[in-house]
């Protein structure tokens, strides 16, 4: 008999916890991700011959873009209803988790606009100093996203599958 190829997929979320503060590893990646993409802009600009400003202005848009873009992107995209509904939840629920990348994306790119035209360089100029530091913060964030419970897999009896375990 052929036995179904499977996955059983039962990672504890946390990487440790400081009280009742959880770290989890998709939060840690996307603060390593955030740090790495801002040393490498740093060194563009240092290299280009850019003052430090340039640096400092580029890490506070784009870190600030990328957190509420993927906050209301995950918000919008998955429960608009009850966030529509409860709009202090966007907010408040920030602890219960809710981070989408492609939210993040969108939110990036609208702050990375805003950046290039507050230090008036090419919005061009910008995508491409950035994409070493997306690149990095998409690895690091689906590394960290696979150590998330998948509450919605179900068991099946399909010859691959996936199951979580977890019920979060």
């Amino acid at each position: 008999m052929i036995q179904p190829l499977s996955i059983v997929w039962d990672f504890n979320p946390v990487f440790f916890s400081i009280g009742s503060l959880d770290i989890r590893y998709y939060g840690l990646m996307w603060a390593l991700a955030i740090l790495i993409g801002a040393k490498f802009f740093d060194n563009f600009c240092k290299r280009e011959g850019l003052p430090s400003k340039v640096s400092e202005s580029i890490f506070i848009y784009g870190t600030l873009a990328t957190i509420i873009g993927a906050r209301l992107g995950h918000c919008l995209f998955y429960d608009p209803m009850e966030y529509l509904s409860k709009p202090w939840t966007i907010i408040t629920g920030f602890r219960d988790g809710g981070m989408a990348s492609h939210g993040a994306a969108i939110g990036l790119l609208i702050g990375l606009w805003l950046f290039s035209r507050k230090n008036k360089l090419p919005y061009v100029w910008s995508l491409d100093r950035i994409m070493i530091a997306v690149g990095i913060g998409g690895g690091g964030g689906r590394a960290g996203g696979w150590r998330e419970p998948r509450p919605a897999l179900r068991m099946t009896t399909c010859l691959r599958a996936q199951a979580a375990l977890r019920d979060e």
